[in-house]
């Protein structure tokens, strides 16, 4: 598919100079960028990381009738570019390319998808300036939030390059008879898998669920959100250079209403990761083709502080997990249960970290939270606020927008006193936002933590790392980190991740996130006689004779290893 050039820029929106506010609860720096502070360079930056990672060269899609979609930065306010608006028929289109070009690549060698990905893994690390401009030009985030998307790209990469043989492998099964029967299970790629990926990560939620389909032996079409597509151009553009037919991944632009049906509906699999109502949608529409479903969606995620925990190690743990690319992380922390025995510790020196924060909109390394992705997100995480606010909860420090930083800022928020009536209690921010709750011991917070709907993501905080493993397991989650926030199960690539309950379906990473995007197919060779009487040798003899063998069969606890 083709792209339209890419457009040039509009003029950069206003921006305050860097200034110092000070917050309830704390002093916090935010920096916000005029003109003269090098705004306009930031524009320069992506547009350069465009031209390096061939995203503007017009060869990965085609131009619809749709029209086009403008893409703007939350970081400078600036026209990114623009990519079509696609319909239905294209597509359509594009899953026909993709189903060509998926049976070639099914027949590639184990050795050949492998070098692909392992050429992509050092593609990454080798545009890695460019990649990281790109990354935070489209979605607003800090650098080194960016930094996160590109190692977890390159590690996933890596693991499926090296371990995606192994985990595909034919594997010989015990067979009907031993001896007799030679039963084999192989691992068939199911053809065409969409993905439909959001905008707060746009690239290792593109490209890290496109790798392991793609060494399964599967073609790509690619659904990226329309606030961030040009990343999802460039996962295109890196596999094109590292050897991939440039057929095998496809990327569709337009909105998901309009797109997503028409892909669910063309597809043999679909990857989905988004809203809990959205997902349950995908699915319902994807179960009545009877065709695979995954879906990593929403999370409530709760962190508990027990009451052994370090102060100073858990403050900095729950900092990051909170307020990691500005709260917009499925597995970020929202709700935290204090220990009543460290709280008077723990929660004076969390809003401390809290409001010491750097909140800007720059490409460089000095800020630690970057914008919103959107004023209109903006408002949903201002309206969570407000409401709490409204119903009696108490704010310690942020609570309000950050207009010298742009127009989609919000500070780091810490609330208490938040109650079941109000919105931040138990729906998902997805923000900045983390409310404190006081309980009295392990008992209290695991049956808080479980209270909800929500099974993605939890953390247990404790100096007994044991006794924080032995609690771990009682947290209805798909991913318990013990003195992390996330980052740990994340980053174990070799095991699976997902959610329970209304977090999701499915697994990516590990075996798990390679094997669902094939088929399991078994092939049985029998042997000298069929699995019948012999000639000559009556039904109700045949019956005995084999009643006599299944129950001796019961007294060989090896025979069914």
């Amino acid at each position: 598919m083709t792209t339209p050039p890419v457009q040039p820029p509009t003029p950069a929106s206003a921006r305050s100079r860097t200034t110092e506010a000070t917050l309830p609860g704390g002093s916090a720096k935010h920096r916000g960028r005029a003109a003269a502070d090098g705004g306009p360079d930031d524009d320069v930056r992506g547009r350069a990381a465009l031209r390096a990672l061939g995203v503007d060269d017009g060869t990965t899609l085609s131009e619809g009738s749709g029209g086009a979609i403008d893409v703007v930065s939350p970081l400078t306010g600036s026209l990114i570019g623009r990519v079509p608006r696609l319909e239905a028929d294209d597509v359509a289109r594009a899953v026909r390319r993709s189903r060509t070009a998926q049976s070639r690549w099914r027949r590639a060698p184990m050795r050949r998808r492998a070098r692909v990905l392992l050429a992509l893994h050092d593609l990454i690390w080798r545009l890695r300036a460019p990649l990281l401009d790109l990354v935070q030009w489209e979605s607003g985030k800090a650098r080194t939030h960016a930094f996160e998307e590109l190692a977890d790209t390159a590690i996933t990469a890596r693991y499926y390059a090296r371990t995606g043989a192994r985990h595909l492998a034919a594997e010989r099964r015990r067979g009907a008879v031993p001896g007799l029967t030679r039963t084999t299970v192989h691992h068939r790629p199911l053809g065409v898998v969409g993905i439909i990926s959001p905008w707060n990560y746009p690239l290792t939620l593109a490209a890290s669920d496109a790798v392991a389909a793609l060494m399964a032996g599967n073609a790509v079409v690619l659904k990226p959100d329309s606030a961030t597509p040009f990343t999802a151009l460039a996962v295109h553009s890196l596999l094109r250079r590292a050897g991939a037919d440039p057929d095998l991944l496809q990327v569709v632009t337009g909105p998901g209403a309009a797109l997503g049906e028409s892909l669910i509906d063309a597809v043999d699999a679909l990857m989905f990761t988004g809203s809990s109502a959205t997902g349950s949608a995908v699915a319902s529409r994807a179960g009545a083709r009877l065709i695979p479903v995954s879906a990593e969606l929403g999370g409530k995620n709760p962190l508990i502080v027990r009451a052994d925990a370090p102060v100073a190690r858990t403050v900095r743990g729950a900092v990051g997990a909170c307020f990691s690319n500005a709260g917009q992380l499925c597995v970020s922390i929202e709700r935290v249960y204090v220990h009543r025995d460290v709280w008077d510790r723990f929660v004076p020196a969390l809003v401390r970290a809290t409001g010491a924060l750097r909140v800007g909109a720059t490409m460089g390394w000095e800020t630690d939270m970057g914008p919103l992705i959107s004023a209109e997100h903006r408002a949903r995480v201002a309206a969570h606020v407000d409401d709490a606010v409204a119903r009696g909860a108490t704010v310690l420090t942020g609570g309000r927008a950050l207009e010298d930083v742009g127009p989609t800022a919000y500070a780091p928020t810490l609330l208490t006193g938040v109650t079941g009536d109000m919105a931040v209690h138990s729906a998902e921010t997805f923000g900045p936002v983390t409310a404190l709750y006081r309980v009295s011991g392990d008992e209290e917070a695991v049956r808080a933590a479980n209270a909800s709907p929500y099974g993605l993501n939890a953390s247990v905080w404790t100096s007994d790392p044991r006794a924080g493993a032995a609690l771990a397991g009682r947290i209805r989650a798909g991913t318990v980190n013990v003195n992390e926030g996330y980052a740990a199960a994340w980053g174990s690539t070799a095991a699976p991740m997902g959610g329970m309950g209304a977090s999701g379906l499915g697994r990516r990473h590990g075996p798990e996130g390679i094997v669902k995007y094939t088929q399991s197919q078994t092939i049985a060779v029998q042997r000298l006689m069929p699995l019948q009487a012999p000639p000559g040798v009556g039904e109700e003899r045949w019956a005995a004779a084999l009643t006599a063998w299944l129950r001796l069969a019961r007294r060989l606890p090896g025979l069914d290893r």
